[in-house]
């Protein structure tokens, strides 16, 4: 080949200057200014999708009362949001599973109470699981799971939610020493400990940050985003009424954990991140 082009003549060479002249103003490099080719239309890249707009919806809270759920939580988690003043409707499994993500994307707060997290899970289908995790991480909405809600709400083989990017979570460490019911007493970074109702309840090691932590320092409450959306995760129930302490002795009134209540659930509807370590 080399030969060759040693016996190209000037008026070849002239040629091949001017045909390289030309290709190195129609073919500019990435960003130039360059002249485009009539022969080479410009790339166009194809539109962004867009989301279908939110529906509305007649309060900010959307409160999940389905199947797997325990009464008596939804109940707690009503008698809160009473005295916080905000408004919410409820909805069960048959109806969350009829709801599409626009209209799911019109609330600011999903709650998930406690109960069962994998009866909850069975309850819906997997369009619905789905859609909750669209509803959160594309139209905004905010979570927050309490004990099984945060079970629920992370990666699970029992139709999780999965807002966690894979991270499942684990019982508390007292759950393997047989036990399923106490106060435990958790740290907060910037007040006193609170000592709160715990029931089978996860420890939330591996994802978000830490808000409080158990006496084991295993994280009991973690925050963080998924998506647009903000979440809150929390393995103790701050919400549980008096009705449930029973013989329970606790450190702290139930006042106080009751108010925590109302901040956690304030944090998670503004999407206001609490203070942590």
């Amino acid at each position: 080949m080399h030969s060759c082009l040693i016996r190209v003549g000037r008026t070849a060479r002239l040629i091949l200057v001017i045909a390289s002249l030309v290709a190195s103003i129609t073919f500019g490099g990435c960003g130039s200014g360059g002249v485009q080719s009539a022969a080479v239309p410009p790339v166009t890249m194809p539109p962004t999708a867009v989301l279908p707009p939110a529906i509305p919806a007649p309060e900010p809270v959307l409160l999940f009362n389905g199947t797997g759920t325990t009464s008596s939580d939804v109940a707690a988690v009503e008698a809160v949001l009473g005295t916080l003043g905000v408004g919410y409707v409820t909805a069960d499994s048959t109806q969350l599973n009829a709801m599409t993500e626009p209209q799911l994307g019109g609330y600011k707060l999903m709650i998930v109470p406690g109960g069962n997290s994998i009866t909850i899970g069975q309850s819906l289908t997997a369009d619905t699981t789905s859609m909750i995790r669209g509803a959160v991480e594309q139209y905004g909405v905010h979570y927050l799971g309490l004990c099984a809600g945060a079970f629920f709400g992370g990666y699970s083989i029992y139709n999780g939610v999965d807002l966690t990017g894979g991270v499942s979570f684990d019982f508390y460490a007292d759950e393997y020493k047989g036990i399923h019911l106490e106060p435990v007493e958790i740290s907060l970074p910037n007040s006193g400990p609170l000592d709160v109702y715990w029931q089978d309840g996860p420890q939330l090691s591996g994802w978000g940050t830490v808000v409080a932590r158990f006496p084991d320092g295993t994280p009991a409450i973690v925050e963080g985003q998924s998506g647009r959306g903000f979440v809150i995760f929390t393995g103790v129930h701050p919400e549980a009424p008096e009705s449930w302490r029973g013989r329970l002795i606790f450190t702290t009134p139930v006042s106080a954990d009751l108010a925590y209540a109302g901040t956690v659930i304030q944090a998670a509807l503004n999407g206001t991140p609490l203070p942590h370590f």
